[in-house]
């Protein structure tokens, strides 16, 4: 039971509105973490159409999808800079790692597209993400989650496994589908680690804030390697409107979501409610770029979608 429960439980039990604007509150904050989700869903359809008409690495769209939504951001907040730099001083640690970590990350999820597909990739690298949070969450309560939870856990695992497993052998999406499995472990590991540190930071500075420099930190980070890859475009429609939706809406509006989700709702809950990503991802992925899944990796998909439906309609359970 969470602590907010637990102070509403021992109201009068005419007086009901704590837990009626927590359990909203969460809702709320699940709805905007899920929004973020599907917008990040069209990231890896978006990396494959650049990489098939430019010469840019994954490292390079990583780095103008972050600078392009920097630039965004830090144009909407250059009229009160003053928080931005407060939050600066106050947690520049976590706000930095924060911000690495964004980097790093993407960089190695977009690897992974590159090796194994977008399919594969953003299965695993979110699917991952729920247990190691879960796990994290468990270990700190020293306590399970809740039923509900677990059971959406277990329901996301599951999928996890089947698209695991049907990694098959190299072809046109995925070139090199082990390495690309390995990327898109990597990446995982490194976006659970960014999602607890930003639940903890995004307590105590506002959303946009957040956004703005963890997402200004993350382009710092990967200019040098961009640069040393080169990071020419050629000044056609197609491949410079698509880095502008890189850096618009799967950056500077999906991050402002998502953060500003997390201060209302767990880590896990999040992770979990980010799972919608990797469906609108798949579903783009068959669509615009004729990916083709396989029935198990199909299977995981529903078993995915059926954990962030457990936790919208039950949150916090």
């Amino acid at each position: 039971m969470s602590r907010s429960s637990l102070s509403w439980s021992s109201a009068s039990p005419s007086t009901p509105e704590p837990r009626r604007a927590s359990t909203a509150g969460l809702r709320i904050g699940l709805l905007y973490v899920t929004v973020a989700a599907v917008l990040w869903g069209t990231t890896g359809v978006a990396v494959q159409l650049v990489r098939e008409s430019t010469a840019l690495t994954p490292t390079g769209i990583g780095f103008y999808r972050l600078a392009i939504g920097a630039v965004v951001l830090l144009a909407l907040v250059a009229h009160r800079l003053g928080p931005v730099l407060a939050a600066l001083r106050s947690e520049p640690v976590v706000l930095v790692l924060i911000g690495v970590g964004l980097g790093a990350y993407q960089a190695l999820y977009f690897v992974a597209v590159a090796a194994g597909g977008v399919g594969v990739a953003t299965l695993v690298s979110l699917g991952l993400a729920p247990v190691l949070i879960f796990a994290w969450e468990s270990l700190r309560a020293r306590r399970l989650p809740g039923r509900t939870l677990l059971g959406a856990l277990v329901a996301g695992v599951a999928g996890l496994v089947f698209v695991t497993v049907s990694a098959g052998q190299p072809g046109a999406a995925a070139p090199r589908p082990l390495f690309g499995l390995l990327a898109a472990f990597g990446s995982g590991i490194g976006y659970a680690a960014s999602i607890v540190l930003s639940r903890h930071a995004a307590r105590r500075v506002p959303p946009m804030t957040l956004t703005t420099v963890s997402v200004v930190v993350g382009a710092v980070a990967l200019a040098p390697v961009a640069l040393a890859e080169g990071v020419a475009v050629p000044a056609r429609l197609a491949p410079v409107g698509l880095l502008v939706h890189l850096g618009v809406v799967t950056t500077a509006v999906a991050y402002a979501l998502f953060y500003a989700g997390l201060r209302t709702t767990t880590g896990s809950a999040a992770a979990l409610s980010t799972l919608a990503e990797p469906l609108t991802a798949v579903l783009l992925a068959g669509w615009l770029v004729g990916e083709t899944l396989p029935v198990p990796v199909a299977v995981g998909g529903v078993l995915l979608l059926g954990a962030v439906t457990v936790v919208h309609l039950l949150p916090g359970k």
